[in-house]
């Protein structure tokens, strides 16, 4: 009975022994992994332009005012020349009274001070869809002429940036197909299936300037394929160029 009761333990335990080794016998997954990425270059079809009017006086009333009226000459300047009404909009005001603190007065004067302001500043912004991208220095010229005193951004787009980002990821899967061959090959085996892919995208405008505060714009690069367009006209000193748009993708393959 004891000898019995002995060998019970390494009967049920043997089983398990075979299927452990072949679980330490099983060989690590043959993968590469790549990536691709590639940037098309496009000539920009819309434009969107954010200006502001500023306008200052010792009265409230005065002031606003003079703002309306240079905001409607804004406006009936870029109905002159053709900007539909639904390309523009009024998308910031602001009216700040500022005072005066002067602590070398007397109590009473500096009270008065606190509560009077010395000037008011009216402050309205003017978004502007173009989509007539060769106008776009006759309409800045325009504005600065009429009403506008500030540039607060300039903002170059396509408007057919689906299109332009489906063929910068074919041209990205591309890349990232070829790098694989080359890698596989150049060690004596071939590629095999995909095991995975990831993408990501970046571009299709650019932008420059900030509104009443700060802005900033982005950019990125790889593979490049011109579809052309973005030449200034003659006489012309400004420029749309062109726009970036880009693709990546992160893929890995089975290796044969």
């Amino acid at each position: 009975m004891k000898i019995a009761s002995l060998l019970l333990p390494i009967l049920l335990a043997s089983p398990l022994l075979p299927a452990a080794a072949q679980a330490a016998s099983v060989a690590p997954a043959r993968t590469v992994s790549v990536s691709g990425s590639a940037e098309i270059k496009v000539a920009p079809d819309e434009i969107l332009l954010n200006v502001g009017v500023e306008t200052r006086n010792v009265e409230l009333a005065p002031a606003k005012r003079l703002n309306d009226e240079r905001v409607a000459a804004a406006l009936a300047f870029l109905a002159r020349n053709g900007v539909p009404s639904k390309d523009v909009q009024t998308d910031f005001i602001s009216i700040e009274p500022q005072y005066e603190y002067d602590d070398s007065r007397d109590r009473a004067a500096q009270e008065r001070s606190r509560v009077v302001p010395v000037v008011y500043i009216v402050r309205k912004s003017i978004g502007i869809r173009l989509t007539r991208t060769d106008h776009f220095e006759t309409i800045l010229a325009g504005l600065l002429d009429n009403g506008v005193q500030h540039i607060h951004g300039i903002e170059f787009r396509t408007s057919q940036l689906r299109k332009h980002r489906d063929a910068a990821r074919a041209l990205a899967v591309q890349a990232a197909k070829e790098k694989a061959d080359a890698l596989t090959t150049g060690l004596g085996a071939r590629r095999g299936p995909v095991q995975s892919v990831s993408e990501s995208y970046s571009g299709g405008w650019w932008r420059s300037g900030a509104s009443w505060g700060g802005g900033q714009g982005q950019m990125m690069q790889n593979v490049s394929q011109s579809n052309g367009g973005g030449e200034s006209a003659d006489g012309a000193t400004l420029s749309v160029g062109q726009i970036s748009v880009t693709a990546s993708v992160d893929v890995s393959f089975a290796i044969e």
